[in-house]
């Protein structure tokens, strides 16, 4: 009996692919998530340098196309109309066979491909999207399309850190981290907002808020803020007037707002992929199709000029109250048109910013309402532009964390959190009353793919050491020389031994590693004991112990086997654990879950 051995129970053929499954996440796990702490530091760092100089890069090249087709390109034509409508479907025809035919996944709003990155291809991202995502989106927003650069920035920012991690070759584990790291980091950069950042990236593309995860995504975060501050500047991404709660009674208000925010996005939500649906179903060439999305919205313009691009400056003018209600309710019907045909005829861009606009829209003109109607206790409708920006997010995205901390920082105005909080918390609970599904799930619930499935559980953490460890233990004795430790490893196949000393107490462990650099000395052999080459203390495990903490272990220690001591007396051996032992244990655990359904 020994940790080297075949299994006991064979599993069936049909569950052979599950066994290769089983046996490299195993492998993955234990021979790979050896990095260093240092390594890891410098790893987020880089992200956060790369995010931070993506981000003002890509805004760079936004401003470049627009100069270049607008200021320019308009000139050349001699109707004003014409150029409207003709330079969103120019964009769209360079956008088209970009996307098509070099990174098809920098279609659309770009974070459901990051969150199944992440879910369900090991971080891994190809390092093309970085470039091709840059321009494709630069070249659909600046030329009008109706769009955000938040998308972008986060697809950007992932497959930076997807690339840095593929090349330095980390576990899957830590390249997940950095895949989210470089989300947060682009996040943090495009609106100056690190804390945002960081939770949008734990919240939405993580979904894990773990100490090590938390660390290494707020050290990217940070960074790409501190570039982007010093390439940009600090003053928060909108400048709105001081706005304050005037009466409790407010808040029910800004409760209605929060319910109709929720209708908002999931009508929003509908058409986008609606339209999408209806692209995908025209019989028409698909690199060809964005060029048909850039003349529709084109054409819209043509009546609300103030949907094209990303529209930050019709959303601040109405942060101030200085938009007709009647306008704004035209904007907000015509944003989600415009947004709609943009992404869904092929387009790149992210769903962030025309959800702030919608937001802003909606609340401009409920809180014109209001106000006329009891100006003592509301405040201004820049005052409910402000809460129904982040409103329409949270109802959107279903992300409460995120929405009431991003536009905290985007504005850094406190004194609007308690009805911004209020409007969150019931556009969220309301969107999620209507369909768990939010506007970034529901991409990859299209395609077969659950990603708000909860997790199975780990067969590992439902077995103890004591089932599993092996009892009869091949032993060195601590006075035994050289030849006759080298003699027992040509005798026995395991990585490494138990030492115990004249009482058969456990004293320290032996294996390659101890032995390597005196196989490759010219010390003398015969003066040399198990107990001078010995690891003391031993690395040890415990009976009661799950074998994910033992696996945890392994990674840590670096060891092949753990002796198995009781807790009450660690010198009495019991048995060994190795790695086979645990791939055999999830084997069976695993096959008997697939058996079973």
């Amino acid at each position: 009996m020994g940790d080297p051995g075949p299994m006991a129970h064979r599993a069936p053929r049909s569950a052979a692919g599950l066994h290769d499954t089983c046996r490299m996440r195993i492998r993955l796990t234990f021979n790979g998530m050896r990095e260093k702490t240092p390594t890891l530091v410098c790893l987020s760092l880089g992200i956060g340098i790369g995010a931070g100089l993506g981000a003002y890069g890509f805004r760079w090249l936004i401003g470049f196309v627009q100069d270049a087709f607008w200021h320019h390109g308009a000139s050349l034509l001699a109707w004003p109309a014409v150029s409207t409508v003709l330079i969103p479907a120019a964009g769209g025809a360079l956008v088209g066979p970009l996307v098509y035919f070099l990174a098809r996944e920098t279609k659309g709003h770009g974070v459901p491909e990051v969150m199944l990155a992440v879910a369900q291809e090991q971080g891994r991202m190809r390092f093309r999207v970085v470039f091709v995502k840059a321009l494709a989106s630069a070249l659909c927003i600046g030329t009008g399309g109706s769009a955000g650069r938040e998308g972008p920035i986060v697809q950007i920012g992932s497959a930076l850190g997807s690339g840095l991690g593929q090349l330095t070759k980390v576990p899957v584990e830590i390249l997940r981290t950095l895949v989210a790291a470089g989300a947060a980091g682009g996040i943090s950069a495009t609106f100056n907002a690190p804390i945002a950042g960081v939770f949008f990236s734990l919240e939405v593309i993580l979904r894990d808020f773990s100490s090590r995860a938390f660390s290494l995504v707020v050290l990217a975060s940070v960074t790409a803020t501190v570039i982007s501050r010093a390439l940009l500047g600090q003053n928060p991404a909108f400048f709105v007037p001081p706005y304050e709660l005037r009466s409790p009674w407010e808040l029910i208000f800004y409760t209605a707002l929060g319910l109709l925010a929720a209708l908002v996005a999931r009508a929003f939500t509908w058409s986008l992929y609606r339209f999408e649906d209806v692209f995908d179903a025209w019989q028409f060439p698909e690199y060809l199709k964005p060029v048909a999305g850039g003349l529709c919205v084109g054409a819209l313009s043509l009546a609300f000029p103030q949907v094209l691009g990303v529209g930050y400056e019709t959303l601040e003018v109405a942060l101030r109250g200085h938009l007709a209600p009647v306008l704004m309710g035209g904007l907000l019907v015509a944003k989600i048109a415009a947004t709609s045909l943009t992404l869904g005829s092929g387009g790149s861009g992210g769903v962030f910013a025309p959800s702030l606009f919608m937001g802003a829209m909606l609340g401009g003109g409920l809180g014109s309402f209001f106000h006329a109607l009891f100006p003592a206790v509301t405040a201004p409708s820049g005052a409910y532009a402000l809460v129904g920006m982040a409103a329409v997010f949270a109802g959107a995205a279903q992300t409460p964390i995120t929405s009431v901390l991003i536009l905290f920082e985007m504005t850094g105005d406190y004194r609007i959190i308690l009805p911004l909080m209020t409007a969150v918390g019931i556009s969220s609970l309301v969107s999620h009353f209507l369909g768990r599904e939010t506007i970034y799930t529901i991409k990859l619930r299209r395609r077969g793919i659950d990603i708000l499935a909860p997790p199975r559980p780990d067969p590992l953490a439902q077995i103890r050491v004591a089932d599993v460890m092996v009892r009869q233990v091949v032993t060195l004795r601590a006075a035994l020389p050289l030849p006759a430790i080298l003699e027992h490893l040509r005798q026995h196949p395991f990585s490494s031994f138990p030492v115990t000393d004249g009482n058969n107490a456990l004293v320290g462990i032996l294996g390659y590693s101890e032995l390597r650099e005196v196989l490759t000395s010219e010390r003398p052999e015969g003066a040399l004991s198990a107990r001078d080459l010995m690891r003391s203390p031993p690395p040890v495990s415990y009976p009661d112990e799950t074998l994910t903490e033992v696996m945890e272990k392994f990674r840590l220690t670096g060891a092949g086997r753990l002796p198995v001591v009781s807790r009450e007396q660690p010198t009495i051996l019991l048995g060994v654990i190795s790695h086979s032992d645990l791939l055999t244990a999830y084997q069976r655990a695993a096959v008997d879950r697939h058996l079973g359904g």
